[in-house]
């Protein structure tokens, strides 16, 4: 095993800089088979999974909605464990987490799938493979390995990305829980439709929540990634603030003609406030056309503005305008002083008026995570 981690350590080092890292060069061709942590057993062999909220009823040989749990003589096995499609070190930033350890590097990795289907997927190759196990030809990147290569590459953590990672969640579970021992943070980047119980399990061991609320209606959802039941985001995303202490941002990729009406807009902004606080930031970001939605434009800058002033005036003291570097809303400014706290352009950044989580100026609070010398993963 020695051979090959230093020889992946070897290639991401020289491939640090690229946006994304796909693990072709070096193939380990093994399935693993994980018993799956959450999900019950019914009559006639079939099982109910408990990792998302689909709760996919599944008979024997099949799969669930993601195509990576699969009951296999009435046992729940995940089948992606450790199976990665792709790595890179990020900028924080780019996930885009704009308040927690401002400046740091992620090491970021992504696996297979996703139990939603959106029409705009900017990583439709890996989330909606054509090929039903892409897995079996990809890498193996054990938790002892991703926690060796985060700290090789100065990383202050790992973050679980590019695909939704609860559909390998006993992988990101482990992975989580070697990482807090090694004083790593730890961030899930999510469409947020874990279930409760789900969350709880891994709770203690996720420092953040980066969730995306695509929109507030049925209609966009069900439309949009074929979602009926999306309420239960917002009440995940509530509870990994409120019982686990993380550190929530929401994200809102605004597409025309979908969820750009002032309806929506103005809807999560006022959930934002009143269920997580005035002072979560809330990330507006320009839509590109993507997967099944090329026949779209690229979301028109001023529409951003709009929901920038959309947000501001319902409460919310940090909204950044995302896909859009050099966009003036990119730098947190003190709401109270006015003073420049964190210097953005585009993934770079540069932190000059912070104290812990607070402003070094004039004391407000900013909710930062590791913005300082005072603050640290939990």
């Amino acid at each position: 095993m020695g051979g090959w981690v230093w020889e992946i350590k070897h290639w991401l080092k020289i491939g640090a800089g690229c946006d994304c890292l796909q693990l072709s060069d070096i193939i380990r061709k093994r399935s693993i088979m994980h018993q799956a942590m959450l999900y019950e057993k019914l009559p006639n062999s079939r099982v109910r999974c408990g990792i998302c909220q689909w709760r996919c009823n599944i008979a024997p040989g099949k799969f669930g909605v993601c195509r990576v749990y699969q009951n296999r003589d009435g046992t729940l096995y995940n089948l992606n464990y450790a199976k990665a499609s792709s790595v890179a070190v990020d900028p924080i930033e780019k996930k885009p987490l704009f308040h927690f350890f401002p400046g740091s590097l992620a090491f970021s990795i992504g696996g297979w799938g996703c139990n939603f289907h959106c029409q705009d997927c900017q990583n439709w190759e890996i989330a909606c493979p054509a090929d039903n196990e892409p897995w079996l030809n990809s890498q193996e990147v054990p938790p002892e390995t991703a926690v060796e290569l985060a700290k090789a590459h100065n990383c202050q953590g790992i973050a679980w990305t590019y695909n939704e990672p609860s559909i390998w969640f006993e992988y990101t579970l482990d992975s989580a829980k070697l990482a807090k021992r090694n004083n790593l943070y730890t961030v899930y980047v999510t469409n947020g439709y874990l279930t409760p119980e789900a969350l709880d399990t891994i709770g203690p061991y996720l420092d953040a929540w980066r969730v995306d609320i695509k929109g507030f209606s049925d209609s966009l959802y069900q439309k949009l990634a074929k979602i009926n039941r999306w309420r239960g985001i917002l009440e995940v995303a509530k509870r990994a603030k409120d019982k686990w202490n993380m550190h929530v941002e929401v994200v809102t990729n605004i597409i025309p003609t979908m969820n750009d009406d002032d309806d929506q807009l103005n809807s999560i902004a006022c959930w934002i406030r009143e269920e997580l606080g005035e002072l979560t930031p809330w990330h507006v970001t320009r839509f590109y056309p993507h997967y099944n939605m090329t026949g779209l434009p690229p979301t028109p800058i001023s529409t951003l503005e709009h929901a920038f002033e959309i947000g501001k005036k319902a409460g919310l003291k940090f909204v950044y305008a995302g896909n859009v570097p050099g966009h003036s809303s990119e730098s947190t400014v003190c709401y109270n002083c006015g003073k420049t706290v964190a210097r953005r352009l585009g993934y770079q950044t540069e932190v000059v008026g912070l104290e812990g989580s607070k402003c070094r100026f004039c004391g407000a609070e900013l909710n930062f995570r590791g913005g300082g010398s005072k603050e640290g993963v939990k």
